[in-house]
């Protein structure tokens, strides 16, 4: 089978899309796929390309049996509506041309910003294949969340009406929550169209191990509680909140370690050195073979989203990575988040932007041995229900289901 994909972010980058993709592709390689991947040159989140590309009009390259093309677009940093706007409309239109010399069989074309989807329904319409669209964010529903766009507005309204275009003329749609789902067949989108391939782990590359005694001596934390954040640092993530309640914390024994990078990072970066916090270690991005190792010297993982009706429909990619190295969860994304969290015992949920249960809650785990070790288990027994490799062996027969029709 043939396989065009479409996604506007794909390794070197190293964030949830990219790495989801990726790790399915490579999946489907070993069921004897033929895939071809479209996308841009990598320059996530930064919006700087990275060492050793250029921002050409065409480059094909072959990267662990895929085959890459990569298309010239408009390279704008994670910030900024209209620029990111722009980078997203220019992958669309140069994909699309893209896709028009390709040979394939299904077409999958993935979100969060669905100009991408609107690439795969017109290769479709041109190409006459089927095509699936993968959704993992509701947009625009989510520029709402962080305020970007009023819902009222006229711009808003055409997007929603795009949205539901590319719904209904998609073959096939996948979701990555239950709430998706509800939202879309809400909305008169046809449930037995929709299927829900929640995100996964790398149960390979992210297992429990010792921490590492290097890391550590090299950022000065051994003996420290260390609280882990590893990802974007954007308007979504509400980092200001955990900030200034970091700055509230007196127990010198808890350290909290950022890493990413994104369109709040400078300002939660000076915000720290505003209140003199000592106690807080901010890093750059790091490589997605490196991530794992950071983890391991992790005690607990953070997970938190602003508070938003919007964000109750999600599920972080980041719980199943930490959840995988058996690192217990602090939550502060309610939902389907919690009621995962919740169901598997994985760790505590904090209401968002609550500095005190915040603060409460993170000194429940570290100070409660047994619980926290019951926290452990949940982990374990969250990742083993969210094997990426089954999850993208469900996707796949899916795919070979479209093309018989």
């Amino acid at each position: 089978m043939k396989i065009l994909f479409l996604t506007d972010n794909f390794p070197p980058e190293v964030n949830a899309p990219a790495t989801r993709t990726m790790e399915h592709c490579k999946e489907w390689l070993k069921k004897g796929a033929t895939i071809t991947v479209i996308t841009c040159f990598p320059n996530f989140p930064q919006g700087k390309i990275y060492d050793g590309y250029k921002n050409s009009l065409w480059k094909v390259e072959e990267l662990e049996g895929i085959r890459v093309i990569r298309v010239w677009t408009y390279i704008s940093a994670n910030k900024g509506f209209l620029k990111r706007t722009l980078d997203y409309i220019s992958f669309a239109i140069n994909g699309f041309i893209a896709s028009l010399f390709v040979k394939t069989d299904v077409i999958v074309a993935t979100s969060p910003q669905f100009f991408t989807a609107v690439s795969g329904y017109l290769a479709s319409f041109f190409k006459r294949r089927p095509w699936v669209m993968e959704v993992r964010d509701l947009w625009p529903e989510s520029i709402k969340a962080v305020s970007v766009m009023k819902t009222e507005s006229s711009m808003f309204r055409y997007l929603e009406k795009i949205e539901m275009f590319l719904y209904r003329r998609a073959n096939l749609i996948v979701v990555v929550t239950d709430s998706f789902k509800e939202n879309m067949v809400e909305r008169g989108i046809d449930k037995d169209k929709i299927y829900i391939i929640k995100n996964g782990a790398n149960i390979d590359l992210f297992y429990c191990r010792e921490k590492n005694q290097k890391i550590l001596n090299e950022l000065h934390l051994k003996d420290k509680f260390i609280v882990g954040y590893i990802g974007t640092h954007g308007l979504a993530h509400k980092l200001d909140f955990i900030v200034r309640a970091i700055a509230k914390i007196d127990d010198d024994s808890i350290h909290f370690l950022l890493i990413g990078d994104g369109a709040e990072k400078l300002n939660v970066v000076e915000l720290s050195q505003s209140l003199g916090l000592t106690n807080i270690t901010f890093l750059d991005p790091i490589a997605k073979e490196m991530v794992s190792e950071y983890i391991s010297i992790t005690d607990l993982s953070l997970v938190t989203l602003r508070k938003s009706d919007t964000f109750k429909k999600v599920i972080p990619s980041k719980l199943f990575e930490v959840s995988s190295m058996q690192k217990p969860i602090l939550l502060g994304v309610e939902g389907e988040s919690q009621k995962l969290i919740e169901e598997f015992n994985a760790g505590l949920c904090f209401e968002p932007e609550n500095e005190n249960d915040f603060i409460q809650k993170l000194m429940i785990v570290k100070n409660n041995t047994k619980l926290y070790e019951e926290y452990v288990l949940g982990c374990k027994n969250f990742a083993a229900h969210h094997d990426r490799k089954k999850l993208a062996e469900q996707m796949y027969n899916l795919l070979i289901s479209i093309k018989s029709k």
